[in-house]
């Protein structure tokens, strides 16, 4: 088993050399070079949106043919638009680019998570700073408040909780606005894009029968094709360039509210949460985990590993959502593979995604509260104490893939690529060496610095003490988590 891992280890870390190597290659001065997306990629991301056009075709067909209640058809309205790449600036991209099924609705490329991890925009030479985090079980994260009797922030969505969700009383449906005017995400220049793009697709009648005929009732300016396809530029930029009427404005705003809201009513719909895991098989007793994940279950519930103290099974009145919706900073180093690092100079549009560039340091949930996102200035004065966490993900799906050569990225900048390297990292980070530049063994003998020192978990991981196979153990355990499973004879 050791040696397996130190082959994996190997592999991934030749392949992010390679990448590095090709970043640095690239011409910031020649637009057609600037285009960071892994050659071996390109198929795949052909064969992904392929898959999208195909779900869409397939949800605008039962749309057209259904007879169920309204709440069924917000889910449907929800999901066309959640697969629609039409409403990218591009028309390339959808929010599913990044959050596919078969993935447990994170990241779909496996060519891409092994290396650049973040996603191309529907600018296909800009790339966010993070690794897409799956939507599955999402929607169950509450508005982001502070507990006082815990001393921490709860809920939110994003990495960093900036989607509080303190507006719409839904975290998830904030969430859901953040891409579309993202400009290395879906790059529509203004919120009432989305809504201008979405009045002229096919299925603008179901929005107007379930939202009312003013959903779309707006004075569109002459400009507005013209401005919608011209790719986003704030916050250096003017963040609502379409010039609307203050009424249509606000009709505007209230549709793309109702937008976000349905997208939030399909990622809450079964069919992104189905609790099919072979967990909640064993747990419903139709089910029994092997030797090795009982084991596995054991050591997480134990007081050795701390794991269900953050990823929590449940508990009186709890579903077993394997997170508490808080964050924590785990003491992972940067991870120079991806391009944002090398995004510090104008792109063929005049947008610098990164001024900072390679000095560019991720401070995550203390970012966002130091950072004028920030809704509550109460919540500023904490900022110092959240620099460098990032919101605890569910562990549900967390090893769902469609065939098992897919590689997976761990983490908010997908630093870790296996189960296997994340277990290893909670066990020995703090009991192993820091790597030296160019060191053969990390991940494997060494771990490189961490890229938020001040604020690091201590106390739940670090040096675990566990042995290889009860990191194995808790990997088998792990792997029960993933929905889908048919009990034997079914």
């Amino acid at each position: 088993m050791k040696i397996r891992y130190v082959l994996v280890a190997g592999t991934a870390m030749i392949v992010a050399i390679a990448v590095a190597a090709a970043l640095r290659s690239v011409k910031a001065d020649d637009p057609s070079n600037r285009a960071r997306i892994p050659a071996a990629a390109q198929k795949e991301i052909k064969s992904v949106e392929r898959e999208i056009d195909r779900i869409e075709a397939e949800t605008l067909n039962q749309a057209r043919s259904a007879t169920s209640d309204r709440f069924q058809q917000i889910i449907l309205l929800g999901k066309l638009i959640f697969y629609d790449q039409q409403l990218s600036v591009n028309r390339n991209e959808s929010c599913s680019f990044c959050h596919m099924p078969e993935t447990g609705f994170s990241g779909p490329v496996s060519t891409l998570n092994q290396t650049t991890v973040a996603y191309p925009g529907s600018v296909r030479t800009r790339f966010n700073a993070r690794n897409p985090q799956s939507h599955t079980y999402a929607s169950f994260a509450p508005v982001l408040h502070y507990n006082a009797e815990q001393g921490d922030l709860v809920g939110g969505q994003f990495w960093d909780m900036r989607a509080t969700g303190l507006r719409l009383d839904s975290a998830l449906a904030e969430q859901a606005q953040g891409p579309p005017v993202d400009p290395a995400e879906m790059g529509l220049s203004d919120p009432a894009c989305m809504v201008y793009r979405m009045s002229q697709r096919p299925y603008r009648s179901m929005a107007e029968r379930l939202w009312g005929a003013q959903a779309f009732a707006i004075h569109w300016p002459a400009n507005a094709k013209e401005v919608c396809d011209r790719p986003g530029m704030a916050p250096d930029g003017d963040p609502m360039p379409l010039r609307l009427a203050d009424v249509d404005r606000g009709i505007a705003q209230t549709t793309f509210d109702q937008i976000a809201e349905a997208i939030a009513a399909f990622e809450g719909s079964p069919a992104v949460n189905p609790f099919s895991a072979k967990y909640d098989y064993v747990i419903a007793g139709k089910a029994a985990f092997t030797a090795e994940e009982q084991a596995g279950y054991d050591l997480f519930r134990s007081k050795t590993t701390h794991c269900n103290e953050c990823h929590r099974d449940g508990g009186p009145g709890e579903e077993p959502l394997f997170t508490d919706f808080t964050a924590s900073n785990l003491g992972l180093p940067p991870n120079p593979a991806l391009p944002f690092y090398k995004e510090n100079t104008p792109d063929q549009f005049g947008f610098t995604a990164n001024p900072a560039g390679l000095k560019f340091i991720d401070q995550g949930v203390g970012g966002f509260l130091a950072g004028p996102q920030n809704p509550n200035r109460e919540w500023a004065a904490m900022a110092k104490s959240f620099i460098g966490k990032y919101k605890t993900p569910t562990l549900r799906d967390v090893d769902k893939r469609p065939r098992p050569e897919f590689v997976k990225a761990y983490m908010h900048n997908g630093y870790l690529k296996s189960l296997k390297e994340v277990v290893h990292f909670y066990n020995t980070r703090d009991a192993l060496p820091t790597c030296k530049p160019g060191d053969r063994g990390e991940k494997v003998t060494c771990w490189p610095a961490p890229e938020n020192p001040e604020t690091i978990n201590r106390k739940q991981l670090g040096d675990l003490k566990l042995s290889d196979k009860q990191e194995d153990q808790l990997v088998a355990f792990l792997k029960t988590l993933t929905d889908g499973y048919s009990p034997p004879g079914k």
